[in-house]
């Protein structure tokens, strides 16, 4: 059992998406003058174990609901593969999702210790989402909702009351473009999934309104993103920095379009799940770098 096969039951690519906006969260503390590196990589390593716990236990809920015996793999959908090949026992995999799971809440545990209960509160309603999320909420037409929360409001809100100890509404109205985005990414990943998560029983939104509606849902939820970072900069909840995020509607321009395409052609569509994935990444990236440029320069 090598290494490399837990690697690829991990999906450590998608663990990108973790640090990229738990560092949004904390570049919005920093930019009101609260900054701690050790809190930071402390909260990092929390929200990577929770994100961890996510991808082994979907794949592990998705193999024995029989799910993955039916998706059609892509580069970034249909799982990783690593159980209906028998590479890795279900048994052992769902072991590691738990203690991801409880791993991460222990560090939540600790942090609440040094800034406050709410850290707990937060990593509690992540851990709870993501444990009922293959077998409850894709199952109630939650799935997109319950990622797009759960990464975008939240981390974001998570990591911001790392550093400063506070709960404020601006932080969760910052984190909605991300949010939108996040929804996004996994939307146009469950096109290619469409019959196979119709067996395991889910509803999801290209399941319930096909998969023509579902690529103008995509449209929609990105046009609402990339209208709301503006929007939020005049109304003084972002730092004006923050605008460079509207770049990452170049990518998501090429998602869409692909998506509206080609949405009942796996092959053709891989491209635009590229870029969508790219989008969802760039949001909060940029973001972030805007902020950051404009607390050294200005």
């Amino acid at each position: 059992m090598s290494l490399k096969v837990w690697i690829a039951e991990l999906r450590a690519p998608f663990l990108l998406l973790t640090p990229d906006v738990v560092a949004f969260g904390t570049a919005l503390a920093w930019a009101e003058g609260s900054l701690s590196l050790g809190l930071f990589a402390l909260a990092t390593v929390g929200a990577l174990l929770l994100h961890v716990a996510t991808n082994v236990l979907n794949d592990y809920f998705d193999f024995v609901q029989g799910i993955d015996l039916y998706t059609k793999r892509t580069p970034f959908s249909g799982g990783s593969g690593i159980l209906p090949a028998g590479l890795l026992r279900p048994r052992a995999v769902y072991t590691l999702g738990v203690a991801s799971l409880f791993g991460g809440l222990a560090i939540g545990a600790y942090l609440s210790l040094l800034v406050g209960p709410w850290v707990l509160v937060i990593g509690a309603l992540g851990a709870l989402t993501l444990y009922t999320y293959s077998p409850f909420l894709t199952k109630h037409l939650l799935g997109e909702f319950a990622a797009g929360v759960n990464f975008g409001p939240l981390m974001v809100l998570g990591a911001y009351y790392v550093q400063t100890g506070e709960i404020k509404l601006n932080p969760l109205l910052a984190s909605v473009p991300i949010g939108l985005g996040v929804a996004n990414l996994l939307l146009l990943n469950e096109f290619p999934d469409v019959d196979a998560d119709a067996r395991g029983g889910r509803r999801t939104i290209p399941i319930v309104l096909g998969r023509r509606a579902a690529a103008r849902v995509l449209a929609a939820c990105y046009a609402l993103a990339f209208a709301l970072i503006p929007t939020l900069i005049l109304a003084g909840v972002l730092p004006a920095g923050a605008v460079l995020g509207v770049l990452a509607a170049l990518p998501a321009l090429k998602a869409v379009r692909g998506a509206l395409k080609y949405f009942d052609d796996v092959e053709r569509l891989i491209p635009a799940m590229a870029a969508n994935i790219q989008a969802a990444l760039m949001i909060p990236f940029l973001m972030t770098l805007g902020i950051v440029a404009q607390g050294i320069l200005f």
